[in-house]
């Protein structure tokens, strides 16, 4: 016993040394030695940047990032669309470039870069992703003048899909254009899809124009809606020209059933 007591006092230290090490091992072995990570980060946290600012600066990057994705999207997407619309179309229709724009007539008229040399003709149609644009006037061998839907002189007829009320538009020398009903009291709301008529003869039944932006039944001699064309006439750049004739109803709108005949 004396022994014993001889031999614990004399290794007493390093005993409680070892197992203190051999305790402390085990445990940072089972938290996978969290609470050091976490001693390390409270005694050297004077000495990093500002947490906050730098995840907003991570979140402002990303932001970047994501509005740089977004508009590269956007412009394919505008490519995709085209193809698209031609490949998809029964008729085949003819890709061209805008290629001239007056500033006094932007709302009006453009010029694009196809003409009687690539079998464009007076009175064909012509579209882009969105819906009608407006139709051909004259050519020459290798441009074509288009009269657009938002130019004053422009009327067409139209009608609302979901209620089939008529009426034809006219351009306003902006984005908008302003339909005219044939009935006194017609079933049309914000946000009705507009589309040509079987009454025009100028372009095939069914396909779209624009949107209702707002109503004005009160209006004389007879209810006015404001449409928002559809289709992109500010800024368009390549447009798809379709001849007007039996088979020109049979062009496929992307997503679009096609179109019915027009009533001659």
């Amino acid at each position: 016993m004396y022994t014993l007591r001889r031999w614990w006092d004399r290794h007493q230290l390093r005993i409680i040394l070892t197992s203190m090490a051999v305790g402390s091992a085990l445990i940072l072995r089972q938290t996978q030695a969290t609470p050091l990570f976490e001693g390390y980060q409270l005694l050297t946290r004077v000495f990093q940047p500002n947490v906050a600012q730098q995840k907003l600066l991570e979140n402002a990057q990303f932001q970047e990032l994501q509005q740089r994705l977004t508009e590269l999207e956007s412009q394919n997407q505008r490519l995709r669309e085209l193809v698209g619309y031609v490949s998809e179309s029964k008729k085949a229709g003819i890709t061209a470039p805008v290629v001239g724009r007056s500033a006094d007539h932007w709302w009006q008229q453009l010029i694009l870069g196809r003409g009687s040399s690539d079998n464009v003709k007076v009175g064909y149609i012509v579209m882009a992703p969105g819906g009608v644009v407006g139709r051909v006037t004259s050519v020459t061998p290798n441009t074509s003048r288009v009269l657009l839907l938002s130019d004053p002189s422009s009327r067409i007829g139209v009608t609302i899909s979901r209620s089939r009320f008529m009426g034809y538009m006219r351009g306003q020398s902006t984005s908008h254009a302003v339909m005219e009903f044939f009935d006194k009291v017609p079933d049309v709301r914000r946000g009705d899809v507009v589309s040509t008529s079987s009454l025009s003869q100028l372009f095939p039944a069914g396909m779209p124009v624009g949107r209702v932006e707002s109503v004005n039944l009160n209006k004389s001699p007879a209810p006015e809606a404001t449409i928002e064309l559809s289709a992109p006439v500010s800024f368009l750049e390549w447009a798809v020209v379709y001849p007007h004739d039996q088979d020109a109803a049979s062009v496929e709108i992307p997503g679009k059933k096609p179109a019915p005949q027009p009533v001659p």
